[in-house]
């Protein structure tokens, strides 16, 4: 574990009043390929562990090796719940070759495009989490489509386009129960600082009514549902 996360679980009450991952769980976090920082990384375990309490499956939309995942995991495990991934392991836009985010060392050089898929296993296999965690391989609207069970919480980090940010929002926060959270990472209010379709999700669901702000760590958004509707 890095000094910045040690300081930082100390600190890792976030909204729920959660005492954060132990020391091995964020150590896998911090090990695994991906881009989300320790701080936002406490603050999504920190409300994953809240959301455990209504005993109801936690669902990432966007996984891409599993570091995030790893949180999710444990939170589930503590509560006797399961997290669920969704994913199509190919790649987000700029994940693609050429781009900024792309790492060749995740290319499936038999097809020649991008599979996290098996990174994203090796992660949760050495976090121990293998047994928390369901990973549903597919792209998020057309799971989203056939999907009925409610969830306890949604955290929306796929595709950074309007197009997919939408679809979304719109496939899996109806899935959010009374009182569940939606999650939303890299929220950049001024479009100097990243893109700007999560942030639109964002105020989307705030205007909606039907989701309450409940905090605010850098880029991650946790919202709790509070009323009907998207």
């Amino acid at each position: 574990m890095t000094a910045e996360s040690a300081a930082a679980s100390a600190s890792a009450a976030g909204p729920t009043g959660s005492a954060g991952p132990a020391p091995e769980v964020l150590a896998a976090f911090e090990a695994a390929k991906g881009f989300m920082p320790v701080h936002e990384g406490l603050a999504l375990h920190a409300a994953a562990t809240g959301a455990g309490a209504l005993g109801l499956p936690l669902l990432e939309v966007g996984t891409y090796c599993g570091r995030s995942a790893v949180l999710l995991a444990d939170a589930a495990r503590a509560a006797g719940v399961v997290a669920l991934t969704v994913d199509h392991h190919r790649g987000s836009e700029e994940q693609q070759p050429g781009w900024e985010y792309h790492d060749p060392s995740v290319v499936d050089p038999e097809v020649g495009l991008m599979d996290t898929l098996p990174t994203f296993r090796r992660t949760l296999h050495r976090a121990g989490l293998e047994d928390h965690i369901v990973a549903i391989v597919g792209r998020s609207p057309q799971v989203a489509a056939v999907w009925g069970g409610p969830l306890g919480l949604v955290f929306v980090d796929g595709g950074h386009t309007d197009e997919h940010a939408n679809a979304d929002y719109e496939g899996w926060a109806p899935h959010v129960v009374q009182d569940g959270l939606l999650v939303i990472h890299d929220v950049f209010p001024d479009p100097a600082d990243g893109g700007q379709a999560p942030y639109r999700i964002y105020r989307r669901a705030l205007d909606s009514g039907a989701f309450t702000e409940v905090s605010a760590t850098d880029s991650l958004r946790v919202l709790r549902r509070t009323g009907a509707g998207v």
